[in-house]
């Protein structure tokens, strides 16, 4: 995924409504609480294999 991409998330966290719009800097906005939010890949976590 490019920089300019984003990922899309399928809900706000804070009010559960799905109408979710793109706001400039990569946020979203909720129609539903007017609340602007993020979202930030941190990377993957693999469980330790014990042997």
């Amino acid at each position: 995924m490019s920089t300019d991409e984003r990922a899309a998330p399928y809900y706000c966290p804070y009010c559960g409504d799905e109408d979710l719009r793109p706001e400039e800097n990569g946020g979203w906005l909720c129609s539903s609480c007017r609340r602007v939010f993020s979202v930030k890949f941190l990377g993957l976590s693999l469980p330790e294999v014990s042997r």
